[in-house]
């Protein structure tokens, strides 16, 4: 007599089973998807943020190189050399090519309505009349040379200046503008200024940058 055979089946998954599994695969991966969402917007920030300090370090190394090169007061013969007040700065600076005479040229920075910093440099000269016209023409924006853009998102730009004879800083908005020539200022401090501090506050920020400026050829 012979014993009965045994037989196996195959056991497959139920469908509760098969809901279960695809309920959690789903919630991993929400989850997974929300880490690199976060992952991606803090790349972005960063990246954003990286290029704000980057177009602000370029900024400041223009304004340290015009300062290192502005005219003197007696070159000008007593003239102002540098004028600022809240987002405005407005100089002379020196420009010396090989195998040619120093000439002068007006530079600008303003902060626009559109909160962007942009630097305009008028034609070179070395007559003084004609600097005093390209002068007033940087004062009241009439200047037809284009403006270049150097950073946008700027929500304001101040500056101080050090007179080592008065040993003070003298803050342009307090003067109501600020502006240096045969060694008194506006302020009426007399002596002429050394060094400049120029405070850039982007939008969104409450910190700004600050970089201060040794004034050259004074």
């Amino acid at each position: 007599m012979t014993a009965p055979r045994m037989t196996s089946r195959a056991r497959g998954f139920t469908l509760i089973e098969l809901l279960l599994a695809i309920s959690i695969l789903a919630v991993i991966a929400v989850l997974g998807w929300r880490g690199l969402d976060s992952i991606i917007r803090s790349r972005a920030t960063l990246t954003a943020d990286m290029e704000q300090t980057r177009g602000m370090q370029l900024a400041f190394a223009q304004l340290q190189s015009d300062c290192e090169n502005l005219a003197g007061s007696a070159l000008l013969h007593n003239r102002a050399f540098i004028q600022a007040e809240d987002g405005r700065i407005t100089l002379v600076r020196m420009v010396m090519a090989e195998n040619q005479p120093t000439q002068l040229q007006v530079v600008s920075y303003r902060v626009n309505a559109d909160g962007v910093l942009t630097r305009r440099e008028s034609a070179y000269t070395r007559e003084l009349t004609q600097l005093d016209n390209l002068w007033q023409a940087a004062l009241s924006d009439t200047d037809p040379a284009a403006a270049v853009a150097l950073q946008a998102s700027v929500q304001g730009m101040s500056m101080r200046f050090w007179v080592p004879s008065a040993a003070v800083f003298q803050t342009a908005a307090n003067a109501g503008g600020w502006q240096a020539a045969a060694g008194v200022t506006t302020a009426g401090i007399t002596g002429l200024p050394t060094g400049m501090e120029v405070s850039l506050t982007l939008q969104g920020r409450q910190i700004p940058m600050v970089k201060s400026f040794l004034l050259g050829a004074l």
